[in-house]
């Protein structure tokens, strides 16, 4: 005779989609790497984006007026924080197949366009970005800028200045977050991948009030690249109806795959350019 409990019941009709879903246990290791590369693909990411917001708010402060700056900050986290509001439902509402399909392409093209820039850098075909030299153009900026006081903002420049930056780094945080969490139907861990990021480095600069020149950005640019082209194809593939052998843990091939095709073709470029030298 065979036995079927309620708990058999309950696991066989536990649908599994996405990181973390399967109750099956021969997958929890494959589940516990994917959300591991969750993690560090939305950390990796925003903190990139919130090193850039944050010389931005340095210079600010520095050449200018520290509380105008700061309140430009908080401005734009409080719009930060409606848009997340609005647009975190509003993605959920949208199926998973056609999320996956759109997301993944969008990924994949800002993913590409990161990897290019990466690799024209490591082989020499493109300068390396520079936080102190963005530091020292937005400090330039900063002074030669007129003074103006509107309302309770003594210094309206650094205020407007500070805003913009912190929103338009900030609305990528917010993409990458909320898609990557919605994709991967676990919204904490990019939720806590994007908090974590940000507070790390806004703490590292509150600390030493000076561009984050000492962080590697060059080098979390590349993975950073790497990792969305992996994503992007991964889930516009799902979208697409395609069938992942191995399911998540494809993406331990994509990633590996896309990286070192990218190193592959930095080399060659450099080669060639001390060719032509």
């Amino acid at each position: 005779m065979v036995r079927v409990t309620f708990s058999d019941i309950r696991a066989a009709q536990t649908p599994t989609v996405g990181f973390g879903a399967s109750t099956d246990p021969r997958k929890a290791g494959s589940d516990s790497v994917n959300n591991t590369a969750l993690f560090v693909t939305v950390f990796l990411a925003c903190a990139v984006e919130a090193v850039e917001a944050t010389t931005v708010v340095l210079a600010m402060g520095t050449a200018r007026h520290w509380r105008s700056a700061l309140s430009g900050v908080a401005a734009a986290l409080l719009l930060l924080a409606a848009v997340v509001a609005v647009l975190g439902p509003a993605i959920s509402a949208i199926p998973l197949d056609v999320l996956r399909l759109v997301v993944g392409g969008v990924l994949l093209i800002f993913g590409l366009q990161w990897l290019r820039k990466a690799v024209l850098r490591a082989s020499g075909h493109k300068a390396l970005h520079d936080e102190d030299a963005v530091f020292r153009q937005q400090l330039a900026a900063a002074e030669s800028a007129s003074t103006g006081e509107r309302g309770m903002v003594r210094d309206w420049y650094g205020f407007t200045v500070s805003f913009k930056s912190v929103v338009l780094e900030g609305l990528e945080v917010v993409f990458i977050a909320v898609t990557f969490g919605a994709n991967a139907h676990d919204i904490p861990v990019a939720a806590a991948a994007a908090l974590i990021a940000v507070l790390v480095v806004a703490a590292a600069g509150i600390a030493v009030r000076a561009p984050l020149s000492r962080v590697p950005e060059n080098t979390m640019k590349f993975v950073v690249g790497v990792l969305l082209c992996a994503f992007g194809t991964f889930w516009g593939a799902e979208g697409a109806g395609a069938t992942w052998p191995g399911s998540d843990a494809a993406l331990l091939v994509l990633v590996p795959a896309y990286g070192g095709f990218a190193l592959l073709l930095a080399y060659a470029l450099r080669d060639r350019s001390k060719a032509r030298t």
